[in-house]
Order: C-alpha cells, then structure tokens, then sequence
C-alpha cells in the first residue's frame, strides 16, 4: 500500500506480467518502486504516521527543541567570542557591561560588521536572491513554508551584527533558525498546512525558551506572536520543544538571555495605580521607536548612500555613541543586569535610555540584522526606574509609593508589549524571571493595557509594521495565508456578455433577452472597458419610448470601479462595498473585459474558506 498517498506512476503496460496491474493503486511486496523525485525524505510510511497519528508530532518537537538550543549556544557563544576579539575584553564579561571599550574597537567594530553585512547584501542583489521570510510572515502568509538555506543566511547576518557590536539582539536569529529547522523537517515530512505551522511555533518557542531559560515564555511567544491561537493539543508540542531547548542549552553553555532577579519591595498590587501611567508612557514610547526606524530608513534613502554603505555608516554612528557608554552595544544583556542590580541618577537613566534608544534605530535603520525582544526589555526596565524615581520626586510618593525594581519589570514588560507584542509572552517572563505571583499579576494588567493602548492608535507590533511597510497588511500570526490563494482570477466567470458602448437600447435588446446573463460590459471601439450595463436598466419601462434614440453608454455604470485577476477575495469584497455593486468586470492589464464576478458568489467562496480554516484550527483544540 503506498502510505504516501501518492499514485505508482512509474509503471507502464508492459509491466503488468507479474501479476500487477499498472491501473491499480497497489505495489506488489517484491517490487521496489522509486519514490518520484522530489518525493521529501523519501520515507513514505513515516510521513504517513506522523499525518495521521498527532502524537507522532512530540518527538518531532523534542528534535526541534534539542537542535534549536543546541544552535542557541552556538551562536551565543560564537558572538561572545567576536566580542572579545573585536574589543579585547574577557570572554566571561558581558561588552554592555564593560566599564569602557577601546574608542579605536568602539568605531572599527560596527563599522566592520557594516561592511560585511554591506558585502553580503551587494551578493544577495546580484544573485538575485529572494527577500528572506521571518517565522511570523511565514505562518500568517504561508503556511509555515521557510527556506532552511534562508534561515541560516538570516542567522549569520544576526551573529555578524551582533558580534560587532551593532544594537541588535540575537533572538531574531535564535528564532529564524528555529523556525527554519522546524519548516525544513515539517516540509521533508508533508505536514499538513496547520501542523507544519505549529512545527514553525515548536522552533521559535524552543529558541526563545533556550536563550532566557524560560520555556513558559517560549510557550506564550509562540502562540501569541507566531501561531496566533492557543489549544490545549498544539500547546503540548510547543511546550516540549521549549523544555527540551532549555534543558540542552541549560547542559551545553548556559542561557545567554537568563536574568536572575534581585529583592522586590513593597507590594505590587499597591503600586498598580501608578504603573497604569507608566504603562501609557511605555506604549508611547514604543510607538515612537517604531516610527523613528522607519523615519530613519527614509533618511538614509533621500541620502542617496550605497546599499552596500548603509551599515557601514551606521556602524561608524553607533560606534561613536559606545564612546559617550558600552550600554549601547549588543543587545544590552550585560548592562541590564548591571543596572537593576545598582542606584541610578534618573539624568544618567535617561541618557542610557536615548543613546540605546538610538543606537537601536541606526542599527536597524541602516541594515543592521537583529531583534528588538531585548533591547525593548532592557529600555523599559530603565523607563521603569526613571518613572519611579520621578513619582517619588513627587507629593504622590506617600499615597502612590512605587518599588524602583517593581517598577523596572512593569516597566519591561510594558515596553516589550509595545515592540514585540504578546501581553502573555511578557506576563509569563516576569514570573519566571522574579517567581513573584504579585509582580506577575501587576505585569499582566500593565501589559494588558499597554496592549490595547498601542493597538487602538497604533496597530502593529515591530514585525507586522515592518511588513506593513513593505506593502503587507498583516496585524498579526493569525493564518491569512487562504485569503491570497482565493483570488478574483480563481473564482471569475469567464462567459462575458460584450456589448459596444454605442449601441442604441433597442439594438441591445435585440441581442441580448431579459434573463439571458447577468450584466452587459461595454466597450469602446477599442475593446477597452467603459461601463457596466444591468439587464434591470436596459429592460425599463421608461426607455420604451425612446429606445431606439438611446445609447447604451449613457445607462452603463461602475465606469471607473473594476476587478483584477491577482486580487485576492478581501480585496474584491472591498471593492464591492465601495461601488455598492452585485457585480464587477475583471479587466487585464489593457484594460480589456476577461471576466466578471458576483458579490454574492465570491462573499459564499469567502465564508466556506474562512470557516474550513477556523475548523482546521479549531480541531487542533
């Protein structure tokens, strides 16, 4: 029996002496067909287990997990290792932390990193290689589909920065690593669209969970930001990736992320009326950084620069803001367990904050590769301290008294809602972070509200606005991948009524009887599309009388409102609302009638999808 559900072409009619029938869909037992190139792994009853038996998906996430925190410390350690070469500090000190660098290292070593990031992107252009997919685009937009090779080039740019010193975390390449590992093997098995997703969540969720030795907050992450959706069933897998990652990495190198928190005052529950402030701040603050980088990259670009010179100069400007203090550099781990951990002036607090704040934005501006996970939680712990060092500057300090440690996890967990997103992602970090349940449940309420605060005005976390700015409209993970695949060119009548738009309404009547099509398009002489005719409007009482004087032209509608093939439904039914119209011409790029579409059959096309979609995942549950 052929497991992989794919039918034996490879047998012809001479072949049919042994017994076997080339019409069948049966191989015989002594007789070894070669699986049709292309065929993944080649493992056909594998394949087949794992599709049709769901428990078969946790030892494939333990795989993932144990790879994925394997490739965690690898990484981790290889970039400490360049900052140790780069700057000449010991390979057991953090570079944020470093009490100074070298200003020749400060300048060379972005500026060299840039370089090489600009080499490798000058390669990429003449190759004409394909922009790479991040885990989240991949599970909203293609079912989980992400190029291993892709993944490993996006992974080295994120080592390359980050050992030079660029200010950019490492957890972008923690997780497209993962998530493209996760991809390759789900793929190499045929997963189905929703498993080969969740395989998707297993790797950034392991990756996560390995590089901050927090398997509840890779658990979260994944399902917030890259699956979009939480179940019991798919969070068993994710869960055992994230433990297994955390257990390997914890064994192979340490957590490069892990954070030990230090002596929490007060109680947490009594400071929530102030952290709700601190919580707007904290939204407003992400949404300006994520303007400011886009702002930034159009700077660069009326600057006319080389692509290949972009993160080159920006390397030169971070590097002279690592002068003024090393906190700038990396992704901050060091500087944030040096700074929580100590009393600071709320003027060096925001000085920290602004030249990180800025550092940051170049970074990424300038083509830097890298994540703003820790950067983001690094700037709101410091936002989290200077806030409370302003309340208790204030009459406010005896009837709102504010914890500075308390405060820098709201403050982090607030911030971190606002760039990356996912509420329980960052709730789930401060427990595992502090084991306090009541700093927890003040982060959850903070986090919450950050939340709604930045998607009522804002709507985007950092990886679905740096795809709005790419021309995608993705808010988030949800799986929207089916809308792009129901397109107008798939679900278009092509049996089109053309009728010239000089016609008189007698002579269309004669062509064309009462019933006999929807609509009449009409033309130019040239074949170009100028209007819509309704049977309705052709057929009125009204136009009896002078029917024979009466061009068609003057009774067409919709003149300027039409349909194109590569449309997608959601699209189309927009296009609908705006004309109030039943029904739209498809024209090419001529402007030519290649067919028609009605709103009531592309609004039922759209219904039966979107509810096959929400039962695929509502199974998993």
């Amino acid at each position: 029996m052929d497991f992989g559900g794919e039918r034996n072409t490879q047998v012809t009619e001479g072949e049919d002496r042994g017994g076997y029938c080339a019409s069948t869909w049966r191989t015989p037992p002594d007789v070894s067909v070669p699986a049709p190139a292309g065929t993944p792994l080649r493992l056909p009853k594998l394949r087949a287990l794992v599709r049709t038996k769901e428990i078969l998906l946790l030892p494939l996430a333990l795989l993932i997990g144990v790879a994925t925190g394997t490739a965690v410390v690898a990484m981790s350690l290889a970039a400490q290792a360049a900052h140790a070469v780069l700057y000449g500090i010991p390979l057991d000190v953090r570079l944020s932390a470093s009490a100074a660098v070298d200003p020749v290292a400060a300048m060379a070593g972005p500026a060299v990193g840039g370089l090489l990031l600009g080499l490798m992107e000058y390669c990429r252009q003449r190759w004409k290689l394909s922009p790479v997919v991040d885990p989240v685009e991949a599970n909203a937009l293609r079912g989980g589909k992400l190029s291993l090779r892709d993944s490993l080039i996006v992974s080295g740019q994120t080592l390359v920065s980050n050992g030079a010193g660029a200010s950019v975390g490492l957890e972008a390449g923690y997780t497209q690593i993962g998530a493209g590992f996760a991809s390759w093997l789900g793929t190499r098995l045929n997963l189905r669209r929703n498993d080969l997703r969740l395989m998707v969540g297993c790797g950034t969720a392991a990756a996560i969970s390995a590089a901050f030795n927090a398997p509840l907050t890779g658990t979260f992450y994944a399902c917030e930001l890259i699956i979009g959706t939480y179940s019991v069933a798919s969070a068993v897998p994710i869960l055992a990736a994230a433990l297994s990652a955390s257990f390997v990495a914890g064994h192979l190198g340490g957590h490069p992320y892990s954070i030990d928190a230090t002596t929490l005052n007060g109680d947490a529950l009594a400071q929530l009326p102030a952290l709700l402030i601190l919580a707007l701040i904290a939204g407003l603050f992400g949404i300006a950084m994520m303007r400011a980088v886009a702002r930034c990259e159009n700077l660069l670009d009326r600057l006319a620069l080389p692509f290949w010179c972009r993160p080159l100069a920006g390397g030169l400007l971070v590097g002279a803001l690592a002068m003024v203090t090393p906190q700038v550099l990396a992704a901050g781990h060091g500087a944030m367990i040096l700074d929580l951990g100590q009393k600071m002036g709320a003027s060096l607090i925001v000085t920290i904050i602004v030249l990180k704040a800025m550092a940051c934005i170049l970074s990424l501006a300038s083509g830097f590769r890298g994540g703003l996970f820790f950067a983001s939680l690094f700037l709101g712990a410091l936002l989290g301290k200077w806030f409370a060092l302003q309340v208790g500057a204030t009459p406010l300090a005896t009837s709102l008294p504010l914890d500075p440690q308390t405060s820098a996890f709201a403050g982090m967990a607030a911030l971190g809602v606002a760039i990356v997103g996912g509420p329980l992602t960052m709730t789930f970090l401060v427990l595992e972070i502090t084991r306090s349940f009541a700093v927890t449940a003040t982060s959850l309420i903070v986090s919450v509200i950050t939340s709604a605060f930045v998607r009522s005005i804002f709507g985007h976390s950092f990886s679905t606005w740096r795809l709005h700015l790419r021309g995608e409209s993705i808010r988030g993970a949800e799986d929207i991948g089916w809308i792009r695949s129901l397109s107008v060119g798939a679900m278009m009548r092509t049996d089109v009524a053309l009728g010239d738009g000089s016609t008189t309404v007698a002579a269309c009547r004669a062509s064309f009887r009462l019933g006999s099509t929807p609509a009449i398009f009409l033309t130019d002489r040239q074949d170009r599309y100028i209007g819509t005719l309704l049977m309705p409007d052709l057929f009125s009482p009204d136009l009896d009388a002078r029917a024979h004087a009466t061009e068609v032209a003057t009774l067409s509608r919709y003149a300027t409102i039409f349909l194109r093939a590569e449309m997608n439904v959601k699209t189309a039914m927009q296009c609908f609302e705006n004309a109030e119209a039943d029904i739209l011409p498809v024209l090419d790029a001529a402007g030519e009638v290649i067919g028609f579409l009605n709103e009531a059959y592309a609004r039922r096309r759209y219904m039966q999808t979107f509810d096959q979609a929400r039962a695929s995942v509502t199974a998993l549950a």
